[in-house]
């Protein structure tokens, strides 16, 4: 996408044009991981349908994904743990072992699933809803984030978008139950910059208009805008039962841990995902045990941060949308637009 009008001139502009010539590498990386997570998300809408367990859709997509980008440690693969929120749960639920869950036909999920390669992460998000009452939900989040990633570009202030993103949000209702629910954005939740081996950056794009006007886009930033609608609050509780969990990025080593088990688990986790989240199922699946009592333990020290689920309140429904794209010297380019969406 070409830059708005102030900008355009970067199109045509060969100190730009040379510029590019520095970012091949991050461009490639996030091209390739781009397309992957089309064909997987492709292949993941051809499976998901009611009465498919939550567990057996997760590890079925996670096969695919392993597949799909021959994944190899750190190198390439999945970014973080295939989210499968459901109805009033936004973010951060993926299911752990013994978890029954079954999508139902009147269910809202956010499938949100992220593909790496070289450590350059696509982070995407798409609603499931089989029944048509939800539609205006799902249109709420997916044109406010098209219309995010419209306004972005160099020099574009975070919080405008932000105030976008709320007005397209709030324009939307939905009739529940004979009851008419003003939509409305999910405030603590934004979208951010991408970071190498991270999936959250230093920058966030909100979801509302705020009165921070001095942080701008600059040349060269990754991001992912993700807007979230609800027919609740607006905000969002941490629940129990976590199943996401990343390394402190400042954890350099193990010097804090003297157990064992922890200790091999720390390791583990450095080689396996490095500052990328990562999920329970997946440290069973490598064979560790006592898997929830070695994450306390490196919870406790300090060198594992969990990031619990999040929901608005009981009864509601939430929806989210999330493209990933690159603010190059000469124009916008997103990598995980596809055909479906």
């Amino acid at each position: 996408m070409e830059y708005p009008s102030e900008n355009i001139w970067r199109s045509n502009s060969e100190e730009k044009k040379e510029l590019e010539k520095y970012i091949l590498f991050t461009l490639s990386s996030m091209r390739k991981a781009g397309e992957c997570h089309r064909q997987i998300r492709k292949y993941a809408q051809r499976i998901i349908k009611p009465g498919i367990k939550l567990i057996d859709m997760c590890k079925k997509i996670e096969n695919m994904l392993k597949f799909i980008t021959n994944a190899n440690l750190t190198e390439c693969g999945q970014a973080f743990p295939t989210g499968c929120s459901i109805n009033n749960v936004a973010a951060h639920y993926t299911p752990n072992t013994g978890d029954e869950t079954i999508l139902n036909e009147n269910d809202v999920m956010k499938l949100d699933f992220g593909t790496q390669i070289n450590g350059y992460i696509i982070d995407c998000a798409f609603t499931v809803s089989f029944n048509p009452i939800y539609d205006n939900l799902l249109k709420a989040s997916k044109e406010a984030t098209n219309e995010g990633i419209k306004l972005s570009g160099i020099d574009a202030r975070l919080c405008e978008i932000g105030a976008s993103i709320e007005e397209i949000i709030k324009s939307y209702e939905i009739e529940l139950n004979g009851k008419i629910h003003k939509i409305k954005p999910i405030k603590d939740l934004c979208g951010h910059t991408l970071g190498r081996f991270r999936v959250h950056g230093n920058k966030s794009v909100p979801l509302f208009k705020n009165e921070e006007n001095t942080m701008k886009m600059e040349e060269g930033e990754l991001y992912a805008i993700e807007t979230f609608a609800t027919t609740g609050k607006g905000k969002c509780k941490e629940l129990k039962d976590w199943s996401h969990f990343m390394k402190d990025p400042f954890a350099f080593n193990n010097t804090k841990i003297k157990a064992s088990q922890p200790k091999n688990m720390f390791k583990y986790i450095d080689e396996h995902f490095s500052t990328m989240a990562f999920c329970p199922r997946w440290l069973e699946e490598g064979g560790l045990t006592n898997v929830h009592k070695s994450l306390k333990y490196l919870c406790d020290a300090g060198v594992v941060e969990p990031y619990p689920p999040l929901a608005d309140v009981e009864g509601s429904f939430t929806s989210q949308f999330e493209h990933s794209f690159m603010l190059r010297p000469t124009c916008k380019e997103i990598f995980s637009v596809g055909d479906d969406y």
